[in-house]
């Protein structure tokens, strides 16, 4: 029975990587300037083959130095908060943490604004390395808050939603006390959640943190099967509940301070993305992992193809796209969560 729910798995998750790289090649087709599925194909064939196949100058750079990176970091994005999402509801035991609703998101903007905008660091941290600052000084934040209120898994969201407005309007407060007009507005375009002007290098950054935090996620599904029933039994099978769930959360500030710096602050993802994987492959965390970063890939693809041509030639910040599609998704999940209870 587990090896048939193994290989079940397995499958599943075959089939949704072919359904992503379809769905990332079928987005880089889609834009102003019209690029087949077959020009896609030997220009990556180009690039990565070493083939000479001939295609037009104007397609290779528009597809290999535009739409391609930006699919790519899509998908990375989409994944890493789903990943996110998942650890943080099965450490605390809510439905409802992600790290966009517990406010990691916001303090990671906050950090890396301090950076960009004042250039407090500067060159020794950089972007990612405010942005993850940020983000641990969020957490602590609201795990110091939770306390003061009681502790308590639903006082840890209602500290969450205090840290991020708390960090919102400091990062308000930055950009329109100390950015002239022309950034203002692009920092807050980027904090809307921007893929905006994205290349290589952001691809292999969020490429190799994304996939890093997925291996460590695998390697620790049996802790987080054993902390969905609770810090006792997590205990009693022999985990240091304390550490494991430090360094698990130390590495959701990581994902989310790499994406965050990258993208700016995605929502939704991580809060809808995991209750629709276990719909599919249930609780276990061995299926639940691979398939909500999967899904969190496919759906951040087409978000993202979605907020470039509906409003083209003015894309539309992918932060929104994710709410408008996110939001009215995750009412239909609670509302067949409540009907299968």
């Amino acid at each position: 029975m587990r090896a048939r729910a193994a290989v079940t798995g397995t499958t599943l998750t075959l089939a949704g990587l072919t359904v992503l790289a379809l769905s990332i090649g079928v987005a880089v087709t889609l834009g102003p300037a019209d690029v087949s599925l077959v020009n896609v194909r030997d220009i990556v064939l180009n690039h990565l083959a070493g083939a000479q196949i001939p295609v037009r100058p104007s397609e290779d750079a528009i597809v290999w130095q535009e739409r391609l990176p930006r699919a790519l970091v899509a998908a990375a994005c989409g994944a890493g908060l789903g990943l996110c999402g998942t650890i943080m509801q099965s450490l605390l035991r809510n439905p409802l943490a992600d790290p966009y609703v517990l406010g990691v998101s916001s303090g990671a903007s906050t950090g890396a604004v301090l950076v960009g905008v004042l250039g407090l660091g500067g060159a020794a941290l950089g972007l990612s390395g405010g942005a993850f600052l940020g983000a641990l000084i969020a957490f602590a934040l609201v795990l110091t808050l939770a306390r003061m209120a009681g502790g308590g898994h639903d006082r840890v969201v209602l500290a969450g939603v205090a840290s991020t407005q708390l960090f919102s309007a400091v990062t308000s407060l930055i950009v329109f006390a100390f950015a002239d007009s022309d950034g203002t507005r692009g920092i807050m375009f980027w904090l809307l959640g921007s893929l905006e002007g994205v290349r290589w290098p952001d691809v292999m950054l969020c490429t190799a943190v994304v996939l890093a935090g997925t291996l460590i996620c695998l390697r620790c599904a049996h802790m987080l099967d054993a902390f969905a029933f609770g810090d006792e039994v997590a205990a009693s099978l022999g985990l240091s509940v304390r550490r494991v769930r430090l360094g698990l959360l130390l590495l959701t500030a990581l994902l989310t301070a790499t994406l965050v710096s990258v993208a700016g602050a995605i929502g939704f993802v991580g809060l809808v993305l995991p209750h629709a994987a276990r719909l599919l492959v249930g609780t276990r965390h061995v299926r639940l992992v691979p398939t909500t970063a999967v899904l969190g890939a496919i759906f951040m693809v087409w978000v993202d193809a979605g907020s470039r041509i509906v409003f083209a030639p003015t894309p539309l910040p992918v932060g929104v796209g994710t709410a408008l599609v996110g939001v009215p998704v995750f009412i239909v999940l609670l509302a067949r969560r409540r009907r299968a209870a």
